[in-house]
């Protein structure tokens, strides 16, 4: 055991702390608590020197030694930092606050740094509710050995260097240890700029600065390049189409679809990816890399269709896989790879390379991760489990649905031995929903990542207001709540898009051959537009005080507009002949079309607040496609 001391000069009292009130302040619920009612503190408060505290633990790093000076008439307490690798779960801490004395144990580096979180929030809580700082003992450890956030930063936003700043701040303090890149061609490949010249990519340079800046918060930054499917980006240039499995349209399970996968049975496929894997990895200081490999739709209906006549589609997929993975590994890696491809082929598990991790995921409230991981937990093969925000093709977000998913995850996770939870945060046509939205359920993600508890839904819109919008009002946290929560009022079936999304997407295509447009009502529609309209009022009366205070709250409105054109729309719809577009009387065409404009304008303006200019011309050019097809 390893020890390291100091002290620091700390005004401790007690006046009586309500354990209730303390535990809405724990972002991540600790997995043992226990508050001392009788506890004989000292018998005064001293708020501004608290303040002083939280300033100085911020600026600290927990490696080595640090010093507090006393100022007058400050008792003195001791603090007292250790590393016990023995006693502790990894990444574990305990906290002991006592009349005199406030010991932080981790088991490890970043079991302290996680401590020194929890006592932020401590403290925090005691200057807030003008409170004493309360005498307790925690004892902590995380459910998952991983937890982290994936972004999507290919389908369209790329923020900006200052928006990944903010946001690893916010993770770290989340108890959050893994990030991930969704990238398919936001990368400044030297050989490869004409995929990526118009995407403001991540240039190696500023990987290597995120990867640094992610190491002092405890956090992995994990590379992620997509290595099969969803290449679209890539094939649709002239020079890579002879890798393309479909050059031309082939028949998938998406209807028609043709550049959007690798042919696996090309070795160039191969040695492109090799290529660059070897420009790629050096960058980051992680041992791990999402090879990526879903929603292969087209394979074996292209060039590769006789060698899964031979072997199997199956086996097509896993000798490709395993051909990565064998040069990942050369490269000083193990990989990762998401596993819904070798889920159709169940019986292959068993052959996969025991070093690779499988990401499991699914979206929906219902998805059966109870069936799904015990298929790799019983050959041996690790895995995360992969919920997701339910943010994309949303515009203000579906809750309800990304509560439960992330809930579940969380559940059978911990029940199957998960080696981790990671958050996934997609941008699936035009990236609409803006970070305000997003903030709810990366929290919950986060907190249930730690320790799942039926109390973090309950603590939600208070954490949003304390520690992201900074608003005493409450207001904006409940706004956004009722905001996510809007697209229920419409009353269709569950889908991996909302009323007022399908809309917006699908206004060229009939209504009642969906499966959820065709449940679309007038009267659910009007209900979901009250319900937005009731939450921005309470928008509007917040005053969150967030240094992007003005940005969440113009994004938020803005994203709340849009989803109630989405409704106009639809509402015009149903009352049109065969319900379709193009036979809306030309007078409430016109009212579409100049409510649309506006909201076009501003998403090009709101877009550049907190994400490169790359990608937003292909995000925009869905907007003017609608707009345009309004003026035929």
């Amino acid at each position: 055991m390893k020890s390291v001391f100091f002290t620091l000069f700390f005004s401790l009292i007690y006046l009586g702390a309500s354990g209730q009130d303390l535990k809405q302040y724990l972002i991540n619920p600790p997995q043992k608590i226990e508050i001392v009612d009788t506890c004989n503190s000292f018998s005064f408060q001293n708020a501004a020197y608290i303040n002083n505290i939280v300033t100085f633990l911020n600026t600290q790093d927990f490696n080595g030694e640090l010093k507090l000076f006393p100022t007058p008439n400050t008792p003195k307490a001791d603090i007292v930092l250790k590393i016990d690798s023995t006693s502790l779960k990894p990444q574990g801490y305990s906290i002991k606050i006592a009349p005199s004395t406030i010991e932080l144990i981790g088991h490890d580096p970043a079991g302290l740094f996680y401590a020194k979180q929890t006592l932020l929030q401590i403290l925090l809580y005691a200057i807030t509710e003008n409170k004493a700082v309360p005498c307790l003992k925690i004892t902590d450890w995380p459910n998952f050995e991983r937890r982290g956030v994936m972004l999507d930063v290919s389908r369209d936003k790329v923020p900006t260097m200052e928006t990944m700043y903010q946001l690893i701040d916010k993770f770290s303090s989340w108890k959050l240890n893994e990030l991930q890149l969704y990238i398919e061609h936001t990368f400044a490949y030297k050989n490869h700029e004409e995929v990526w010249k118009n995407a403001s990519p991540f240039t190696p340079e500023q990987i290597k600065e995120l990867d640094a800046y992610c190491k002092k918060k405890y956090i992995d930054l994990v590379p992620n390049q997509n290595s099969f499917g969803h290449m679209e980006n890539w094939l649709k240039y002239d020079t890579y189409l002879d890798l393309a499995e479909c050059p031309t349209d082939c028949k998938t399970i998406w209807g028609n679809r043709k550049r959007t996968s690798l042919n696996p049975v090309d070795p160039r496929s191969f040695e492109l990816m090799k290529s660059l894997y070897e420009e790629l990895l050096p960058n980051f200081s992680s041992n791990y890399f999402n090879i990526g490999g879903d929603e292969t739709v087209e394979l074996c209906l292209g060039k590769s269709k006789e060698a899964c006549e031979k072997i199997g589609k199956g086996e097509v997929y896993l000798e490709y896989l395993k051909k990565l993975n064998n040069e990942v590994n050369r490269q000083g890696y193990e990989a990762q790879f998401w596993g819904d491809i070798i889920l159709n082929h169940p019986e292959l598990i068993d052959e996969l390379p025991k070093n690779m991790t499988a990401l499991v995921w699914g979206y929906s409230a219902s998805y059966p991760f109870d069936e799904n991981l015990p298929k790799f937990k019983n050959a041996g093969i690790d895995f995360y489990v992969c919920p997701g925000t339910s943010t994309w093709r949303s515009e203000i977000g579906r809750n309800d649905n990304a509560f439960e998913n992330l809930k579940n995850a969380a559940v059978q996770g911990q029940k199957n031995n998960a080696k981790g939870y990671l958050n996934t945060n997609w941008g699936d046509y035009g990236h609409f929903q803006p970070l305000s939205v997003t903030y709810a359920p990366l929290l919950v993600g986060a907190a249930y990542s730690w320790n799942y508890t039926d109390d973090t839904l309950g603590n939600l819109e208070f954490q949003l207001n304390h520690y992201i919008f900074k608003d005493a009002t409450g207001n904006t946290g409940k706004a956004i709540l009722k905001l996510g929560d809007a697209y229920l009022k419409a009353n269709i079936p569950n889908g991996n898009a909302n009323a007022f999304h399908l809309m917006l997407r699908r206004y060229m295509w009939t209504m009642k051959g969906h499966y959820q447009t065709k449940h679309l009502t007038i009267q659910g529609l009007e209900a979901a537009e009250k319900e937005i309209n009731d939450a921005l009022d309470i928008l509007h009366q917040g005053k969150p005080t967030a240094p992007d205070a003005d940005i969440i709250l113009k994004e938020t409105e803005q994203a709340a507009n849009l989803a109630k054109h989405g409704i106009h729309l639809g509402i015009a719809r149903l009352k049109a002949n065969g319900y379709a577009t193009e036979n809306i009387p030309q007078n409430e065409k016109d009212s579409l079309i100049n409510e649309l404009q506006p909201l076009i304008d501003k998403h090009q303006e709101y877009w550049l607040l907190r994400n490169r200019i790359g990608g937003l011309e292909d995000s925009t050019s869905k907007l003017h496609d609608l707009l345009e097809y309004y003026k035929k």
